[in-house]
């Protein structure tokens, strides 16, 4: 009888669950009632976000670290489109965070 071993390595560039910092702005009421790109409508106050690649429904945890606070969030929609932003938050996930205006904040998947 012969035995085989396989070994597989995978490297990983970041750990699946790795904190990152990223640039991040908030968008609100002006979009209220408008579809996402996902399909569902958008919902100024919901905890939701919108990234350019991450699949939909994707969790992440964000936090804004000049005031320590937190939220989750799921990804819902395309976007930011401009240069050296990673992350739109919905009013209310911005709001919960105590985020005013676009700053850096720490990002990881749920």
């Amino acid at each position: 009888m012969r035995l085989q071993t396989a070994l597989i390595i995978i490297f990983l560039s970041t750990p699946a669950y790795a904190e990152q910092t990223v640039r991040a702005t908030w968008y609100g009421h002006e979009l209220a009632g408008n579809r996402t790109a996902s399909g569902e409508i958008f919902n100024p106050n919901g905890f939701t976000a919108a990234h350019r690649s991450l699949p939909f429904g994707t969790c992440l945890r964000v936090r804004n670290p000049k005031t320590g606070r937190g939220v989750t969030v799921r990804v819902n929609d395309r976007g930011p489109f401009t240069k050296g932003i990673s992350l739109d938050l919905s009013y209310g996930a911005a709001r919960a965070i105590g985020m005013r205006s676009t700053q850096n904040v720490t990002v990881q998947k749920c």
